[in-house]
């Protein structure tokens, strides 16, 4: 068995481990010319952590990552927290992995050193793919020039983008959401007293929200800021913004906020755009997952995370089936409820976060609060259950 992946971002590159791990065989294709340090802050919650420890990386992703002590809910302007929840080792304990904030671009590398290591040459660079054909005995990759990559399964981990997806089921329809992103990473020496704390922040506010958190062992801060806004609705994780821009967006709030976003040499933004669950990830020997067969909003920290499920479950139905037809199937059946409800998840907590109205933050976070004045973290702890103590490498 040879899977061709389209796409060698942190989806294709796991999938390509997790192909390897089951001694498949495999070759990716990825149009960058080489992989570059882009992108901001990810976060690996225990169920993305488990794949990565059957993949024995999780040792080198630590070791590049922060691991958050809490997770805090708290007012953008003032600051005021509202609820704090215990993590660090205790989630470690509870589900039998950490959680994990790490850089996009580190994530990538260790994962493309341990391809490189354990199966030479699988990624070919500046290769991009058009679309894809099969027949009854195998299937291949069409590249710009005309040429074919061929092998048993095609597989589009080519982004929210995916011109698999797009051959599939044909050309999308996203809704925008009235959101744009913000996002910028800052080495914490230059923050001085207004670094953000080591534990993940939610700060709330009126029609807007931001998050911070640290990376590569607290000398880097990250923040995802999101606005409410219809003036701008490029799709881009590349598009830079202003600063002056973003800091108006963020005019008043707390200083731990408005540092960083002033400190910060690059701001990029991009529109937040909503997407239904899809009926069909599967066209005979095709096959998409990530963000082209589930692409979602930030808001529940799980799009990489549930790639990397995807990864290994895919990779585990092709080992333990005797035809293709039958293992990618079974993966979509497998995957596609989960996936379904964290994208619905993301989209309720997009309402959370910006409550307008007195009664409105009231009514959200006067529970919070509350929650968090509780001894103990049984009721956290239920919440995320079904979420983060799932272990596919265990199911």
């Amino acid at each position: 068995m040879k899977a061709v992946i389209v796409g060698g971002g942190i989806g294709g590159l796991n999938a390509a481990l997790c192909f390897n791990h089951f001694g498949l065989e495999v070759e990716i294709l990825e149009q960058a010319g080489q992989l570059e340090d882009i992108g901001a802050g990810i976060q690996i919650s225990p169920n993305g952590m488990q794949v990565l420890r059957a993949l024995d990386i999780d040792e080198q992703i630590a070791a590049t990552g922060f691991q958050p002590r809490a997770t805090q809910f708290r007012m953008g302007q003032s600051g005021r927290v509202i609820m704090t929840q215990d993590m660090g080792e205790r989630l470690k304990e509870k589900w039998g992995a950490p959680y994990l904030h790490i850089h996009r671009a580190d994530l990538i590398s260790t994962m493309a050193r341990a391809l490189e290591e354990r199966c030479p040459r699988a990624i070919r660079m500046a290769t991009t793919v058009t679309g894809y054909g099969q027949d009854e005995h195998k299937a291949w990759a069409t590249l710009d020039d005309g040429t074919i990559v061929e092998g048993d399964i095609v597989i589009g981990a080519d982004g929210i983008k995916s011109a698999i997806r797009t051959q599939m089921l044909g050309p999308e329809k996203p809704l925008f959401t009235g959101n744009v992103a913000w996002r910028a990473v800052v080495p914490v020496a230059r923050l001085g007293r207004n670094a953000p704390l080591p534990v993940a922040s939610v700060w709330l506010g009126e029609g807007k929200h931001a998050v911070t958190y640290l990376l590569r062992g607290g000398t880097l801060a990250n923040l995802v800021g999101v606005v409410e806004r219809d003036d701008w609705q490029q799709e881009s994780w590349t598009e830079k913004g202003v600063r002056e821009q973003a800091m108006a967006d963020f005019a008043g709030w707390h200083p731990t906020i408005t540092t960083l976003l002033e400190q910060a040499e690059q701001h990029y933004r991009w529109a937040l755009f909503d997407r239904d669950p899809l009926d069909q990830w599967v066209d005979g020997r095709a096959v998409v997952i990530g963000d082209a067969a589930h692409p979602m909003l930030p808001f529940m920290a799980q799009g990489a995370v549930q790639a990397i499920e995807d990864g290994y479950v895919l990779a585990r139905s092709l080992a333990e089936h005797d035809d293709s037809d039958s293992a990618l199937n079974h993966f979509f059946h497998a995957r596609r409820d989960r996936t379904a409800t964290v994208q619905k998840a993301a989209r309720r907590n997009m309402g959370i976060f910006h409550q307008r109205t007195t009664g409105g933050k009231l009514s959200t976070y006067g529970p919070m609060w509350l929650a968090g004045k509780i001894p103990g973290q049984e009721a956290f702890d239920a919440q995320l259950e079904w979420l983060y103590g799932y272990d596919v490498t265990a199911d």
